[in-house]
């Protein structure tokens, strides 16, 4: 046994990617392996945000962002509650996205000012 022994880590290497919601262009920094997902997620979230925007005819960015948001968390915990038993690592995985678009959308607003 190896006890008090720690394995070194690697650091994590991230890559700025360029994602894109409803025509506004983001840049999102993210572990190079979760690139795919990210990316999976962002059209996702941007088909999410365009069906809301056009069938209930919002113009704010804000309003069809938080509906999107709302429509993705209830269609989330309908998966967990039917047997998904990765709920805790997709709930983090999806807060750490959350975080990392909120943050590029807060960014954008700055730019737009």
């Amino acid at each position: 046994m190896n006890a008090g022994v720690t394995k070194p880590t690697q650091p994590v290497e991230n890559k700025v990617i360029s994602i894109r919601v409803l025509d506004k262009e983001y840049q999102v920094a993210c572990p190079v392996d979760e690139e795919p997902a990210l990316l999976e997620s962002a059209r996702l979230l941007d088909e999410k945000m365009r069906e809301i925007r056009d069938a209930r005819k919002m113009v704010g960015a804000d309003r069809v962002a938080v509906m999107a948001a709302l429509n993705l968390a209830h269609d989330f915990l309908q998966l967990q509650s039917n047997g998904g038993n990765d709920g805790p690592a997709m709930e983090t995985r999806l807060r750490n996205l959350q975080n990392k678009v909120e943050a590029a959308i807060a960014r954008g607003r700055q730019l737009d000012l």
